[in-house]
Formats: structure tokens, sequence, C-alpha cells
């Protein structure tokens, strides 16, 4: 089973009282599912979703009867999140420092809802039926909540001319896109910078990359690409 991007504390608490019942310690079932003490702590919490086979093993190592299968596949959705997609966003979410830079795109953390929605529809392989994009949308947006954050983490967008100059969703949806990233750039944690088309070179060739802070200060890059990130 695959699973959306957000921990669950009801999720958490059913599977502590399954371990627990099964007398089986954290670092044990981690043993069990191929996770790390702290990871498995860290699902209790609700502080991370179940990725990969993680449901489906608990189920098995712990005799839950199905109802940890019930209940993720009711607490966390199926989003379609790819596995390095959804890494990813687990630190981004605490990150202390975050800084992107896009050739081709608007970052997805800048997105409005049209112009998410329009990057949605236009996938053709595989196309997404209509609740798919709304659950791919609703993700999306609720990445603006970094910007809210407190402590506010330093935020640096390096956005190149093209990726928003692309009348994704029509001019309008562009308009209204545009308009949203000069807000976001006025707050006094974030910087935009623009690169001009007229750069015969730079050192972003290879395509979008993502440099993270994490609050422990390690330092994390983050690329991806069709088949992978």
């Amino acid at each position: 089973m695959h699973f959306g991007e957000r921990g669950s504390e009801s999720f958490g608490a059913l599977l502590r009282f399954y371990r627990e019942r099964a007398g089986m310690t954290q670092e044990g079932l981690g043993q069990r599912v191929g996770y790390s003490k702290s990871q498995v702590a860290m699902v209790e919490r609700g502080e991370r979703h179940p990725k990969g086979r993680f449901v489906d093993l608990a189920e098995e190592s712990l005799d839950a009867q199905g109802a940890l299968q019930v209940v993720a596949a009711e607490e966390f959705k199926r989003g379609g999140l790819r596995p390095w997609t959804e890494d990813y966003l687990t630190e981004e979410r605490k990150a202390h420092a975050l800084h992107v830079f896009q050739n081709t795109l608007v970052p997805g953390s800048l997105q409005t809802e049209a112009y998410a929605r329009a990057v949605y529809n236009s996938n053709c392989c595989p196309t997404l039926d209509d609740d798919e994009v709304d659950k791919r949308v609703a993700d999306r947006l609720a990445r603006k909540e970094i910007f809210m954050r407190k402590p506010p983490p330093a935020i640096s967008y390096v956005l190149e001319e093209s990726a928003l100059t692309k009348p994704l969703g029509g001019r309008d949806a562009l308009r209204e896109q545009l308009h949203h990233i000069l807000d976001i750039g006025r707050l006094r944690n974030v910087d935009v910078q623009v690169m001009p088309h007229n750069r015969e070179t730079h050192a972003g060739l290879a395509g979008s990359m993502i440099l993270l802070e994490t609050p422990s200060r390690t330092h994390l890059a983050y690329v991806e690409g069709q088949w992978g990130g």
C-alpha cells in the first residue's frame, strides 16, 4: 500500500497499541519494516507518514487483523506521490533554510491553485483523473505553510525568466501567479531573483535543484527528473 505525505496521530496511536500488545519494542518493529527506531517513533507520534510497505509489514508483524490497513487507507488516502518526493517534502516542512533554482516552472511552494491545477491537468503520462488532480493540488497548496512558520525559515528562489513567461492555465492564471510571487517576495525572510534570458551560461544548466538546511544544520541537495529524485 502507498499513502500520502502527512502523518496521523490516530494511526500512530493505533500502531503503538498493537506494537505494545505484541510485546515488541520500536526498534524491534523497525527491524521488521525496514525503519530505524526513531522513524517508528515519529510515525507513532503522527510526525511521519508510513511509506512503502510499512503498513503491510506492520500489519503482518503485529497481527492487527486488518485494523492498521483500514485506518491508514482512511487517514492518508492515496496521494500518488513518488517516494523521493515524499522524502523531500518531509524535510521541506521542517527546513531551517531553503534555496530553490527552477528553470522550467514556478516552484511548487510558490504555485497558486490555478497554476498548480494547470500543471497537473497537463500531465499526460499517465493522465490524472479529476479526484487525483484535486488531491495533488491540495497537497501542493499545503506547502505554503512554510511561509507562515515561526521562527520563519530563510528562503530564496532563483527563477529563470522563461519559467515566468509560460502562460500555463491562460493569461489570467499567469497574471495571478506573478502577483502571488511578488507578494511572497515582499516577506522579510524570502528573496526572489530572476535570471534573464540573455545569460549565456550559468551553473544550473543541468536543471532545477533545491538546497535545504535542516534544523540541525545538515545540508541536503535535491534534484528531480522524470524517473527519479
